[in-house]
């Protein structure tokens, strides 16, 4: 077998291979007698097809298998041994493939498009200094937080009259049934909030013990939304239309919690302060916290940013276009591959630095590693805290084991968890090469900061 690579640019190159008879013969010859022991054929006894009629019969197909295989373990072959920077897959030559005459060749020629990234180092000393934000929040993040937790854990009032936001219970009646159906009539509560607003009026201010009529489809305008009001099933709500009277028994309103010692043990835990002052330093040190996952990523993506600017790889722009578009086929169009190639280009140069501070740094991950991942990510999601050593790490492993290796999605949580365990290795090593300048900002500062690396 000859193989060669033609380069055309330094991102643009030919993969050649030759194929002769020695690099395939002997195979083909080998499965074609396994053919001829398990053949069974009319007019021949087992085993006894013989060779002309095999080769027939399986020759083509055989040889096809064959030369396609080699073909396939040699381009990736010639990549890795040889450590092209490839990007994209290799493309083969369709016409010169659709030519072969496979019934009298026995010496073919394929080639391969290979679209190759230029050339680049990564040097660390090079790259400068990257900020870290600390949030701090300030009273008003405090405030508007308090506020929230106050009405998150709000308490029932009894009022007079219906305001916005109540919620008022009573009997529903149907004003207008249809001919010879029954009137509906139930008992019921009405969230105001869910009133549509044009209708809204009709409901405010009225008091305990009044009846008053509205029409159900402008007040409840959506079916789920009247179903759940009715209490009628989601099928029958769309035909309670027309006239509607209700008669107010009760009248409730959501009351914020009072700032008092059952509130500071509900929001973080018995006994954890016994104070308003002491309350609000412990929300302003939570809300800080909440917003660490934000600002680590935040660092993430200027750490990244500050790769892809300091480090120039040239990409096959052309290759990259067409091979998209014939991996895509039918799912998008050149107009949409052209409008979503700059964060494809991205996406691809950084893979190609963390591969190469990966490869420099020997820099590996290892399946008990993605094992940890994987449990640690069960634990957040069914709440399992910490390790007991016993039944509930045995668990764990379980829904972790099955997890990973679920045949279903053909490994892509192993994939997937593998290529996410790989990525936070390589982003900590790089981490730990740069320049990290804490800040401490407020978290109208920091929002800021985040929405122009978004822009």
């Amino acid at each position: 077998m000859d193989i060669a690579l033609e380069k055309a640019s330094d991102t643009n190159a030919s993969l050649i291979i030759t194929l002769k008879p020695e690099d395939y013969k002997a195979e083909v010859d080998k499965k074609l007698k396994q053919y001829g022991k398990q053949a069974s054929l009319k007019g021949f006894r087992p085993g006894h097809v013989p060779a002309a009629v095999l080769q027939k019969m399986y020759g083509k197909g055989i040889l096809v298998e064959e030369v396609n295989g080699i073909l396939s373990k040699s381009v990736t072959n010639y990549i890795r041994e040889n450590k092209l920077q490839v990007v994209g897959d290799p493309m083969p030559n369709r016409e010169e493939a659709d030519a072969i005459d496979w019934d009298s060749q026995d010496e073919f020629k394929f080639s391969y498009e290979l679209g190759l990234a230029s050339d680049f180092d990564v040097d660390m000393t090079s790259l400068g200094s990257v900020n870290r934000y600390e949030i701090e929040a300030g009273d008003k993040e405090v405030n508007e937080t308090i506020e929230n937790l106050r009405t998150q854990f709000h308490s029932h009032q009894h009022a007079e009259e219906a305001g916005e936001g109540d919620t008022i219970f009573g009997e529903l009646k149907q004003l207008n049934a249809p001919e010879g159906a029954e009137a509906f009539v139930t008992k019921t509560a009405l969230p105001l909030a869910k009133v549509a607003p044009d209708a809204l009026g009709t409901f405010l201010g009225k008091k305990k013990d009044e009846t008053f009529t509205f029409a159900m489809e402008a007040a409840f305008p959506d079916e789920k939304e009247r179903a759940l009001a009715t209490g009628a099933k989601k099928e029958d709500a769309g035909n309670l239309t027309g006239e509607f009277s209700f008669t107010i028994e009760d009248v409730t309103r959501h009351a914020p919690a009072d700032l008092n010692q059952e509130f500071f043990d509900k929001v973080l835990g018995v006994g954890a302060v016994s104070d308003e002052e002491t309350f609000r330093t412990k929300v302003k040190e939570i809300i800080g916290q909440n917003y660490g996952r934000e600002s680590d990523n935040l660092l993430r993506n200027d750490i990244e940013q500050t790769l892809l600017d300091n480090i120039l790889i040239s990409l096959p722009d052309e290759f990259l276009k067409k091979w998209l578009l014939e991996m895509n086929e039918g799912k998008f169009t050149a107009e949409q591959i052209e409008e979503q190639y700059p964060d494809f280009t991205k996406s691809a140069k950084l893979q190609l630095i963390k591969n190469r501070v990966a490869e420099k740094n020997d820099i590996n991950v290892n399946f008990e590693e993605v094992m940890d991942a994987t449990r640690q990510m069960v634990r957040d999601q069914f709440g399992f805290a910490g390790s007991d050593g016993g039944e509930m790490d045995e668990t764990i492993d379980k829904i972790a084991k099955n997890y990973l290796m679920d045949e279903k999605n053909n490994g892509q949580n192993y994939t997937q968890t593998f290529n996410r365990v790989f990525d936070d290795k390589v982003i900590d090593f790089i981490k730990s090469q740069l320049t990290i300048v804490d800040q401490t900002v407020s978290l109208d500062e920091f929002r800021e900061r985040a929405q122009r690396q978004q822009a």
